[in-house]
């Protein structure tokens, strides 16, 4: 292991785009190793610390629950899960909040799925009740899985998925939930939050890099997935699970360095421990929020409906303002924010992700400041409505 105190610092910028993250210099330095094929025994013990560490994050235990990693980004997953997991002749139910649960409708579209796409208001929760009332309504149990995005992170709102995996496990459903943007972040237990299958990318909530996602599901599920119809290749579930369980290698070569990175953010999330780091960021999101409200930023959904995660902010309706002018300038000053991802609202994102605090979020506001008045914009900021 490399001694990064006496390793150059690396320049730190402070992202508050919803990921990649801030990661710290100890995870970028871990990938500074000598080396290896990653079909040696060596690097296969590796894998196997990760995929039991990354189910132990979520509370499951290994004998029940799999890691299944892949090389790729979040959407991986989704189309994993999706391709994957829906048998023969049977449904699955989007539950459609966000552009992130309508991309798993996507993936239906494009393997032509049969599929329910129930649509929702994108600034709300979805209700629950709903949910079972549609579920109560499939006399003929066509619907046999029900998806859900924990935290839709084009709004921030965080979804109820527990009571949303009550509901479909008493429909005798399987339950995936995209928990990208939630995992070692928010804490989840895969047993009393009803979850059969999350999702999750190293870049986000273990704070490591990009190139690695992962799947942890119901291993007796995966199994019997491997009688459900084969709708892609490099996608597929099961045969990536067998291939970890069968030989400890992915199927494809993995990215390697960043699995080093990963093992070191793993590290790192238990070291500040569960609670504690789910506590930091409330307090970087309070931080953003105390913030918006001082200068007169008009948050896109209600505070109740807000995950701690992401604070999405409606554009300025002053002349003055371009999100351009602010994200660059707030850039060459080392911060980074991010456009929204709702085509009806003009929105921009604050995250409280990676490994950034709440003394980060005072210095950004500082410079947000000095960049409004640069802008000459009127502050309080104005809006027309």
């Amino acid at each position: 292991m490399l001694d990064c105190t006496v390793l150059p610092k690396i320049k730190r910028n402070v992202l508050l785009n919803p990921g990649p993250a801030t990661t710290t210099d100890t995870v970028k330095y871990a990938q500074v190793v000598p080396d290896i094929c990653p079909r040696e025994k060596e690097f296969g013990a590796v894998m196997k610390e990760l995929g039991e560490s990354l189910v132990k994050i979520a509370h499951g235990s290994t004998d029940t629950y799999t890691a299944v990693l892949f090389c790729g980004s979040g959407t991986l997953n989704i189309d994993a899960c999706v391709n994957s997991l829906v048998p023969e002749g049977k449904k699955i139910l989007i539950l459609n909040n966000g552009s992130y649960s309508s991309r798993a409708v996507d993936v239906c579209r494009y393997y032509h799925i049969n599929h329910i796409d129930l649509k929702s208001s994108y600034t709300k929760p979805i209700d629950a009740d709903t949910v079972a009332e549609v579920l109560h309504q499939d006399t003929d149990h066509e619907i046999a899985v029900v998806y859900c995005c924990h935290h839709e992170t084009g709004t921030g709102v965080l979804n109820p998925i527990r009571e949303i995996g009550k509901a479909a496990h008493d429909h005798g459903c399987t339950m995936i939930a995209d928990t990208t943007s939630s995992y070692a972040m928010v804490p989840i237990n895969l047993e009393t939050d009803n979850l059969d299958f999350i999702m999750a990318s190293a870049q986000k909530g273990i704070m490591a890099m990009t190139g690695l996602s992962f799947v942890i599901g119901n291993t007796k599920m995966l199994e019997e997935s491997k009688n459900y119809p084969t709708r892609s290749y490099y996608t597929n579930l099961y045969m990536q699970y067998s291939f970890i369980r069968d030989k400890g290698e992915m199927h494809f070569t993995p990215p390697v360095q960043t699995i080093y990175a990963a093992l070191q953010g793993i590290k790192e999330y238990f070291a500040e421990g569960e609670q504690a780091k789910w506590k930091r960021h409330q307090a970087i999101w309070k931080e953003l929020v105390q913030g918006a409200e001082k200068f007169g930023f008009k948050p896109l959904i209600n505070k109740e409906f807000q995950s701690h995660l992401v604070l999405a902010l409606l554009y300025p309706d002053d002349p003055n303002f371009t999100f351009e002018t602010m994200h660059d300038s707030l850039y060459a000053k080392g911060f980074t924010i991010y456009p929204g991802k709702v085509s009806d609202f003009h929105t921009f994102r604050l995250c409280s992700l990676g490994a950034i605090y709440p003394e980060d979020i005072k210095a950004f506001w500082q410079a947000m400041k000095e960049i409004l008045s640069e802008m000459k914009m009127t502050i309080p900021i104005q809006y027309n409505t």
